[in-house]
């Protein structure tokens, strides 16, 4: 059956790559994966920043290096993920060694194209003829380079190497994070301490990929000498955001980009997703899986999700019927363990993307669990409307907050809490 509207015919069921090695391609991943730790480097190669010039390191603030690091997926399985290291040229004026900034970033989409490695080094990627994304993260990853602080960044598992990205996979999101760290602080002539400081960060998909990382690492990487957390703009509950944001044009991708990662990773949820899905629903999950922006596609023709199922029911109410898939989302929930770290929440009231209660409800709990958070729901801009949603503007006013934040964490000044009294 045809999509309407003149679109593609869809396809008859719910499609999962298949991976291939490629020889002498760095995000091929090597079968069998190497018998190492998680973190554990697999390879290496220089990396291209851009605005850099040959001969000129000077146009940039660092010197990279593309990384391929063992990592674990959502089943605690081992999985080879790529990231980039970062090694500052401003010196570290702080006290102690120079720390070191796992970034987590935000959502790039599914397509490898836009993989932070790859993206790094064009700032924008374009695929004609409405597929365009910006590297926006530079901003925060300059900043960071800036004050003399190496980072590293994680594409996540399934972004740029062969797999379907998981997008808002608690476990493989978090793990991504923390053994980015592990394989930076191995890196040889790396600038780096052993022991080095370590501070997470990250503002929306990073913002849930950091919190991931905070509550899981005092049980996946306790060695890691982390400091404290950044985690902006947060999805903490993937139910009320299906819900929160059903019907915006703009956001209609991402829903794509969630179910696909549900029926890569799960079997069992993509049995059921297949029986539930019409034919557009499928044709805008098979046109998602290649796509890095929010802009142009199918899904901007049908931004309800009523109009994706056989039912007729919108997504949420969808998802609460079937078992598997209803449990898989549960299981993505951010607040259920407490960091054992200090942490800086922002998030925005008039965010469109997360509810800003539910960031709220997360923090009450991880404060209940001795967690010393801070929540702040001041650095927000008045709601707006059409291009320019808040949940994107917000993340300026946050940039300079949250870096002195940790820059004040870096030095050993006591950590502020408003668990007390939330916003």
């Amino acid at each position: 059956m045809a999509v309407s509207a003149g679109l593609v015919s869809a396809p008859v069921a719910l499609s999962v790559p298949v991976a291939e090695v490629v020889a002498g391609d760095f995000y091929s991943t090597p079968m069998p994966l190497p018998d190492v730790a998680a973190g554990a480097v697999i390879r290496t190669e220089p990396a291209h920043l851009a605005l850099s010039a040959p001969g000129q390191p000077e146009m940039v603030p660092a010197s990279a290096t593309r990384i391929m690091y063992r990592s674990s997926d959502t089943h605690d399985e081992p999985t080879a993920v790529v990231g980039t290291y970062l090694e500052p040229a401003a010196p570290w004026t702080g006290p102690g060694e120079r720390p070191l900034v796992a970034f987590a970033g935000g959502s790039k989409g599914q397509g490898d194209q836009c993989a932070p490695s790859k993206l790094l080094a064009k700032v924008v990627d374009v695929q004609p003829p409405a597929d365009v994304m910006v590297e926006f993260d530079v901003l925060a990853l300059y900043a960071l380079l800036a004050r003399g602080m190496a980072v590293v960044m994680t594409d996540y598992h399934g972004l740029g190497t062969p797999a379907v990205h998981d997008f808002l996979n608690r476990k493989s999101q978090g793990y991504a994070v923390l053994d980015a760290a592990r394989a930076a602080l191995a890196l040889p002539g790396n600038g780096l301490g052993a022991g080095a400081p370590v501070m997470l960060y990250g503002y929306s998909q990073g913002g849930s990929a950091t919190g991931a990382a905070a509550e899981l690492q005092p049980s996946y990487a306790p060695e890691l000498n982390v400091r404290g957390a950044y985690v902006g703009a947060p999805v903490v509950d993937v139910m009320a955001f299906v819900a929160h944001s059903d019907g915006k044009a703009h956001l209609a991708p991402a829903y794509a980009w969630l179910l696909n990662g549900i029926a890569a990773d799960y079997p069992a949820a993509r049995s059921e997703l297949e029986a539930e899905l019409n034919d557009t629903g499928k044709a805008i999950l098979a046109e998602a899986q290649g796509k890095c922006a929010v802009l142009g596609g199918i899904a901007q023709n049908f931004p309800s999700t009523a109009q994706w199922t056989t039912s007729g029911e919108p997504l949420r109410a969808v998802i609460e019927r079937l078992p598997v898939v209803s449990q898989v989302v549960a299981d993505q929930q951010i607040g259920n363990q407490s960091p054992a770290v200090p942490v800086l929440v922002a998030s925005s009231r008039n965010d469109d993307v997360p509810p800003y209660h539910t960031v709220r409800s997360s923090v009450a709990q991880w404060c209940a669990g001795g967690a010393i958070v801070e929540l702040d729901a001041d650095l927000q801009m008045p709601a707006i409307a059409g291009t320019a949603p808040d949940h994107v503007v917000s993340f300026f006013p946050a940039l300079e907050a949250s870096q002195q934040w940790m820059t004040d964490r870096l030095a050993g000044h006591p950590a502020p809490t408003n668990c007390a009294g939330l916003p």
